[in-house]
């Protein structure tokens, strides 16, 4: 592309991760908060001794969540920081998913999220030296289902009804009702109701 030069093997390394500074980026909260919330998350969701939705709902939203009811939430799950995190009524959190949400994460109602689920709202400026921060957020929308180990990276938004079959890597946005599959992920179906079939 014009402009830009290709990296070429030199046996230097182009990043100079000494210099990430990262200044404008702001977590949300102060450092207290921040603290609180790490060893809250510690000892309460990222363990499996305390399986207790009600008692993490309320936490959550404590912490500055915006939880609808019905949430079901399974041990080791981790999240970067709640008061980013919406979730609407009767979603299903999996064992062992983290939500990286250094920016928004948004899921809808009646949303199934499978174990070891991964949403990655953060990621880096391969082109620049000082490997610059990109982060952005990811919405799921109503009824969709994000299979085991699949992974939604930030920008992309999962419409209504949408399948991310398990172990798909999700770069781009899937609309509404699609199934979606494979790295990266590519649309593979259209969901239908039992009823339909044949």
């Amino acid at each position: 592309m014009d402009g830009e030069k290709p990296i070429v093997d030199s046996g230097d390394a182009f990043f100079d991760l000494g210099s990430f500074s990262n200044p404008n980026y702001r977590p949300g909260r102060g450092f207290v908060v921040c603290t609180l919330w790490y060893f809250c998350s510690l000892l309460l969701f990222e363990s499996g001794w305390f399986p207790v939705t009600r008692v993490k709902s309320y936490l959550l939203r404590w912490f500055g969540s915006s939880i609808g009811k019905g949430l079901v939430i399974k041990p080791h799950v981790r999240i970067k920081y709640p008061w980013r995190l919406t979730l609407g009524d009767h979603c299903w959190i999996g064992q062992n998913v983290w939500i990286d949400n250094i920016e928004d994460v948004t899921i809808g109602s009646h949303v199934c999220v499978s174990q070891l689920v991964y949403f990655c709202t953060g990621s880096h400026d391969h082109r620049s030296p000082t490997f610059d921060l990109l982060a952005k957020p990811i919405v799921v929308h109503n009824g969709a289902w994000i299979g085991a180990r699949a992974t939604l990276l930030g920008g992309v938004v999962i419409h209504a009804n949408a399948i991310a079959a398990a172990g798909s890597v999700v770069v781009k946005s899937v609309s509404a009702g699609k199934i979606v599959g494979g790295n990266p992920a590519q649309e593979i179906g259209t969901r239908v109701a039992a009823g339909n079939m044949g």
